[in-house]
């Protein structure tokens, strides 16, 4: 591109990542589209094998005193929160979808709690269910849309969940902005609203930005 590109980051980036994309010569706006409310829960003393699909998940249960025997998670995030914590994963795959497929072929006779907010997405317990694995879910936070209405247009938004999508679009549109995505689950939402869109290789914050960094350098 001719001029420098401006993008919009849907969450507030660390000192490191705004830094990534200075040194592209990207321009950046940022903001909060969800906010996160921890319940306050009361869980089993003793839990066989835990479900965590977000670090969220986990930080709303992180104080209560509980044993866990095994994890399964998504994202290496997730599963790096979880190891700082002592945690035991077992498993861990890069979105729900893969992760159901794993306890489907080797978990299917055990019994599983999934951690969850109350927008989550239905394709790990729907596939658990329809295999008739033993799940049961317990809502441990909540996600807020905050709703931020942008008088201007974007080159690239880059966007980490599918509750996201939805806080944004709630007040704008996404056209003619090329949307960037953490993952397969957040693309699937964004190809409603955007013609184009690019997933991460990696469902990492980082990689979201490479990825526009190397959209718009071959611009």
């Amino acid at each position: 591109m001719n001029t420098s590109p401006t993008i919009l980051s849907t969450k507030k980036l660390s000192v490191a990542q705004k830094e990534l994309l200075s040194n592209a010569d990207i321009k950046y706006v940022e903001y909060e589209a969800i906010e996160i409310e921890l319940l306050e829960t009361q869980i089993e003393k003793d839990i066989q094998n835990a479900i965590f699909t977000s670090k969220n998940a986990f930080k709303a249960i992180k104080n209560i005193r509980t044993n866990i025997s095994k994890c399964f998670c998504v994202g290496e995030n997730t599963k790096k929160l979880l190891e700082e914590n002592g945690l035991n994963i077992v498993e861990t795959a890069q979105n729900a979808f893969d992760l159901a497929q794993i306890i489907i072929k080797k978990y299917k006779n055990e019994s599983f709690l999934f951690f969850c907010g109350n927008l989550r997405r239905n394709e790990l317990p729907d596939l658990l269910n329809q295999n008739k694995i033993d799940l049961k879910e317990q809502v441990v936070y909540k996600t807020h849309l905050k709703l931020d209405k942008f008088d201007r247009s974007f080159d690239g938004i880059l966007f980490f969940s599918p509750s996201g999508i939805q806080s944004y679009v709630s007040e704008n549109t996404i056209e003619p902005s090329i949307a960037f995505c953490i993952g397969n689950t957040t693309a699937a939402e964004a190809r409603k609203y955007a013609a184009t869109t690019v997933v991460a290789s990696k469902p990492s914050v980082e990689d979201v930005i490479v990825q526009a960094i190397e959209y718009f350098r071959n611009k």
